[in-house]
């Protein structure tokens, strides 16, 4: 018995109708969507221009010190959020290929076996009872069904939904690569920062040591001057405590140190170990000149701004796609194979043959609210979208400009510290002579020292942000990534 459903003859009516309904649907009132402003910012004009950018170095290129190189490079390799962020991308790359095969045909294959026995005072069962197979072989009982074919569905993309759908999805990788940059430059900058706070310790600790010893010296000499009755038991006390307090000192930045170092452990992905760095010559390490080119460059090298021009782009494709959730889709189904009851007789052909071709067109006509919400759902996202686009390039360029300015201050700030340590730390010499000949009381030498102590930190506080700012206005600019 050969059964054969076939409609294919019946296209010519199907995509009549299938046009008549999208002239219907093509009725569907759309969202106006309040037009914004995705310009630079007009003060961008206002700025001088100059091509050289700091950004398009390579950080390798950037940074100079060797081990702050070697602790970047080994994060890029080790920190587990960067790698956690590569599998994002690798979910994203296979969303792209299961949307890119929604549009392509589906064929599937399948073989089936089954066995039956109805009722002799039924319909099947009379029929059978009757109905002889060939002349003199009747139906066996109980009735066994053998199959075996090929099946294909394919919904034609009339409205590109599919297509606009596999689109949205590239560039959602694309907004996840962004992604994935933006996380190096936060990582490398991150690095390097705590690279050199931990070195700004290292010196606060010198300078501490060196504190100690030029106060423990001084507490010598009180105790010799109260020997001599020539300083009292109040100026041996008030010595020591500032002894001790610097000593209490010590051990807080000795603590720092260490949870600096295993603060950079982590980001590099390693057990707590000793960080290999140079400390010396902190104070005199050059601050190079940073160049921040023009502003339209932040569009290109800010891997956060290239992310939201990403998501915008696919926020726009995405509403497409719920559009044409309003229309009718147009489906195809086909199947080829081979049936009979008994498996000798699969290979008799035509007899066993079989094939079926059926198109179908379905569209929402009633109780539309799940898609009218859908529909404004997508309108909302790419409104949201061009606000996030519009804050990360306004945020961009005004981290550009305080970090710039944080330079410029910084260096003028440096300058008058200087001065000021120089002249504290020639003082403690001049009050301590003084007090040797009982010209100043023992509190002003106390005071000097400690004024001392206060400007050399306060000194190496601001080589460490002149640093910082200069690391975060590469950050700014969008370098690290390339």
């Amino acid at each position: 018995m050969i059964k054969i459903n076939n409609t294919i003859k019946h296209g010519k009516i199907l995509l009549l109708f299938l046009i008549l309904m999208g002239l219907f649907y093509s009725c569907v009132p759309t969202k106006q969507l309040k037009s914004a402003n995705t310009d630079l910012p007009s003060s961008f004009n206002g700025l001088p221009v100059d091509t050289l950018n700091s950004a398009q170095l390579k950080w390798s290129h950037f940074f100079e010190d060797e081990h702050l190189i070697a602790l970047i490079d080994t994060a890029l390799a080790n920190n587990q959020e960067l790698r956690i962020m590569m599998q994002q991308i690798d979910v994203a790359q296979n969303e792209v290929k299961a949307r890119k095969g929604e549009y392509l045909p589906f064929i599937n294959y399948g073989a089936g076996a089954e066995v039956e026995k109805v009722g002799e005072y039924t319909r099947n069962g009379a029929v059978e009872k009757n109905l002889d197979i060939r002349e003199g072989e009747e139906f066996p009982e109980p009735l066994t069904d053998y199959s075996a074919g090929l099946f294909a569905t394919w919904e034609l993309d009339v409205w590109k939904k599919l297509r606009n759908s596999k689109k949205a999805a590239t560039l959602e990788y694309l907004s996840t690569i962004e992604g994935k940059n933006f996380m190096v430059t936060r990582l490398i900058a991150e690095i390097a920062q705590s690279y050199y706070e931990l070195i700004a310790l290292d010196n606060q600790l010198t300078i501490i040591e060196q504190n100690l010893e030029l106060q423990g010296n001084a507490l010598t000499m009180v105790r010799l001057q109260k020997q001599a009755a020539r300083a009292t038991e109040l100026a041996v006390k008030r010595f020591e405590a500032e002894v001790a307090k610097n000593k209490s000192h010590k051990f807080e930045v000795l603590q720092e140190i260490v949870e600096m170092e295993n603060k950079l452990n982590f980001l590099i992905g390693r057990q707590p170990q000793h960080i290999a760095r140079n400390s010396d010559d902190f104070i005199a390490t050059a601050i190079n000149t940073i160049d921040a080119g023009i502003p339209s460059q932040l569009l290109l090298n800010r891997p956060d701004i290239r992310q939201a021009e990403f998501e915008l782009e696919a926020a726009k494709l995405n509403i497409k796609v719920a559009r044409a959730n309003f229309y009718p889709s147009l489906g195809l189904k086909a199947g080829v194979g081979l049936q009979a009851f008994k498996p000798k007789y699969l290979t008799n052909t035509p007899e066993s043959l079989i094939y079926s071709a059926v198109g179908d067109i379905v569209g929402p006509l009633i109780n539309r609210n799940a898609i009218k919400a859908d529909y404004n759902t997508a309108n909302s996202r790419q409104i949201q979208a061009v606000y996030e686009y519009e804050k990360a390039v306004l945020g961009g360029y005004i981290e550009v400009v305080n970090m710039l300015s944080k330079i410029e201050n910084l260096k003028q700030s440096y300058m008058l510290k200087e001065d000021q340590v120089e002249a504290l730390t020639a003082s403690i010499d001049l009050s301590t002579r003084l007090f040797q000949s009982a010209r100043i009381e023992y509190i002003e030498v106390l005071l000097t020292q400690r004024e001392a102590l206060e400007s050399k930190m306060e000194l190496i506080e601001t080589k460490k942000d002149q640093l910082l700012a200069k690391i975060n206005v590469y950050q700014a600019l969008g370098g690290g990534w390339n």
